[in-house]
């Protein structure tokens, strides 16, 4: 079997679907990536085994004009091959790729997939998003073989609004094998290595620096905290646009020792196994893979009550949603977590709990079922004996 991958940028395959490729490559079939390659941004961020890979300098908005080039680009590359299965994942890319493979579908039988990880239509979304998002994916149904949504939301609204074939699934999946929860001495021995001090009391926050992402929400709560955790280190893993902005108001509020911009990170479960809780602030989310993997290591998290987060976020059981521009509710939440070891302590356990059917391994048998194969997996996801109170 021959399978085409597509994406805006090689780093949302690279971060995303390397579950996919490796069952793939495992069962022997061959694989091919198509995205703007921008992995050099991306901090040691790599992507191997797959067949060959085509640099098409797609661009995320769907306004742009280079997007006609990057088309006839890809016509060419679908044209020269004949898949079996063609798998597209984001809005501008996913709509390029399907008007791409009309041909090749009609003549040749080629599958085409498409994973919506998140629609822009949501309930609560502006007027505008509804008016040119949802009319143009609807659309776009005639010439998708299979939608796969990531939460209950989107699953709910393909299956009642639109006429193709839909495949709810669990996401693209955690790697358990590699965000494990540590110890109390392992987790101090990461941030040793970070150089974080003992004393400190560590937020971690993931994420592209895009406005979805309400990055400046967090700076905000970080002022708000200080007074009360004078020990307070929060850190932002990510790059994007965004960032100099970011930067300015850091200065503007003196937090500069306190709020701490990481860039982005390969390693990020290092950040993770040394931090206390994860926080997101997120506009909107179809899933929130970043939360999942501090869930996965014991981390509680307090994140915006979007629907993506409430996918696997128990409010009060494993972490806490609160509105996604309200610092008070934030400074609330987060104190509360670090003043109350028993309560930090059961979230920390939940979330592993929580965590645990979006593991890879439990997402192998879906992607399996999604391309006709079959697997199986037995591995055992960590136990949530390992757990390690704040700092």
């Amino acid at each position: 079997m021959k399978v085409l991958l597509t994406a805006s940028v090689l780093s949302h395959i690279a971060q995303f679907h390397k579950p996919l490729i490796n069952m793939l490559k495992e069962q022997g079939h061959v694989v091919h990536v198509a995205a703007r390659d921008n992995l050099a941004e991306k901090d040691g961020l790599t992507l191997e085994d797959v067949d060959q890979l085509f640099n098409i300098p797609f661009c995320r908005s769907p306004f742009k004009l280079a997007n006609i080039s990057a088309y006839r680009q890809l016509c060419s590359v679908i044209n020269a091959t004949d898949y079996d299965i063609i798998h597209c994942n984001t809005p501008a890319v996913g709509v390029l790729t399907r008007l791409a493979a009309r041909k090749t579908r009609k003549q040749n039988g080629t599958k085409v997939f498409y994973t919506a990880h998140g629609f822009h239509f949501f309930k609560g979304a502006p007027l505008k998003n509804w008016l040119l998002y949802y009319p143009i994916e609807k659309f776009m149904c005639r010439y998708t073989d299979t939608l796969i949504t990531i939460n209950k939301e989107d699953a709910q609204l393909v299956q009642e609004r639109f006429s193709v074939r839909l495949f709810p699934s669990h996401g693209v999946g955690v790697d358990s094998s590699r965000f494990l929860p540590v110890s109390r001495e392992e987790k101090q021995t990461q941030r040793t290595q970070l150089g974080i001090e003992p004393q400190h009391r560590v937020i971690l926050c993931i994420g592209e620096l895009i406005p979805r992402k309400n990055m400046h929400t967090l700076v905000r709560v970080a002022e708000q905290l200080l007074s009360k955790l004078p020990h307070l280190r929060i850190l932002i893993a990510g790059n994007g646009p965004l960032e100099q902005s970011l930067r300015a108001l850091i200065r503007e509020l003196n937090l500069e020792e306190h709020v701490l911009m990481l860039g982005y990170r390969s390693n990020i479960q290092q950040y993770l196994q040394a931090a206390d809780l994860v926080v997101s602030c997120s506009l909107q989310e179809g899933m929130g893979l970043n939360l999942l993997e501090g869930m996965m290591i014991g981390r509680p998290v307090v994140a915006a009550d979007n629907r993506g987060h409430r996918e696997f976020v128990q409010e009060g059981v494993s972490g806490f949603l609160v509105e996604p521009c309200d610092v008070a509710s934030y400074v609330e939440r987060i104190q509360h977590l670090f003043s109350d070891n028993a309560l930090y302590e059961r979230m920390a356990c939940a979330a592993i709990e929580d965590a645990r059917p979006f593991a890879v391994n439990r997402i192998f048998p879906e992607l399996a079922s999604l391309y006709g194969l079959s697997v199986t997996s037995d591995e055992a996801l960590p136990s949530t004996s390992i757990i390690s109170t704040p700092a």
